[in-house]
This record gives C-alpha cells, structure tokens and sequence, in this order.
C-alpha cells in the first residue's frame, strides 16, 4: 500500500492503518458516524493520515473528498503527526494583548516550521491556541504538559534548548545503563 504522496508506507503508517481497520469495524456503515470515527482515530494517533481519510471514505461508501471536508471543516483535526513535544502559544485576548503573536513567531523561525507543523524528526510541533487558561500569566506558551507564563521572545531558544539537552540526556543514561 502507498501513501498520498506515492510512496511505500512506512511500518508506523503501516501499523496505523491496521489499527484504523480494526476499530471501523465497530462502526455501522453510516455517514452519521463519520465524525465519531475521525475523533477517534485522532484520539488514538494524535492526527488523520491522508491514507486514514481514504480508509474511512471506503468504510463508509463516502467520496474521499466528502470525508476530507469534513475532516478539515472542523479545526480539532489534525493532518499532521504532533511533535514528542507539542508547543501551544496561547492567543486569548490577554496572551494577544502582551504579544502572543511575535511568541509565535519565534517559536516559529527557531524551529523553521509554521504553526500547525512538526518539525522533520518529530521532536516539536506548534499551535496556535484560543485560550489556555492563564490568562494573569500572559503571554503563556506550553511545552508538553508544562505552562510557561510571562513569555518573552528571548525565552523560546531557550525553552527549545532545554527540551534538547533532556532528550540527549535521556538518551546517554539509555545508552549507558544498556552498555552496563
């Protein structure tokens, strides 16, 4: 099987779409259950494959094209696999206030990826988000699961700098304990 781009599928994309099949079997053939189905595979895999779209267009007898506008009428799917650390910049009023935007901005041009892009090793990918909650922190920007308040550009290289040298370290005591 290949790819939207052609190409042969990778053992990941391979392994996604096995367990796509199997959980559509639990679905009745029924456009009703379009929504329920994207949701749930975005629950499961974090975001829709293109080969994932096509996989349910023929489950439910629907035109590729009908399960795609769909899936991108909505804005919670995603088309694009999250980064292992996710960065959310906040753009509620408050974070827009107090320059959210040129956060975003930074976080893009340091990673050279938009927003709603993962970067090509997968490591980070950036949203924008409505509202996360902090507003009294603003501008807020989240690293994974960590909420960083009263960001400023000059915080981002470092933030990303940090999400490095953890992964090499981590990676060193892997090596090392398996060398042991």
């Amino acid at each position: 099987m290949e790819n939207a781009a052609g190409e042969a599928l990778t053992a990941e994309e391979g392994a996604i779409l096995a367990d796509v099949a199997r959980r559509l079997a639990a679905f009745d053939r029924e456009r009703a259950n379009l929504i329920p189905i994207l949701q749930t595979i975005q629950n499961t895999h974090g975001y829709l494959a293109p080969a994932v779209l096509q996989l349910v267009a023929r489950h439910l007898r629907l035109p590729p094209s009908q399960v795609y506008g769909v899936a991108t009428f909505y804005n919670q799917f995603r088309f694009h696999p999250p980064g292992r650390n996710p960065i959310r910049v906040c753009m509620g009023t408050a974070c827009h206030v107090r320059g959210g935007d040129i956060i975003l901005e930074n976080f893009e041009r340091k990673l050279e990826i938009p927003e709603g892009q993962t970067t090509p090793d997968r490591e980070f990918s950036i949203e924008r988000v409505a509202c996360v909650g902090c507003c009294a922190l603003a501008p807020v920007a989240c690293v994974g699961e960590t909420v960083h308040g009263h960001m400023a550009p000059s915080k981002v290289e470092g933030l990303i700098l940090q999400v490095r040298i953890a992964r090499e370290r981590a990676e060193r005591e892997k090596k090392d304990h398996a060398d042991s």
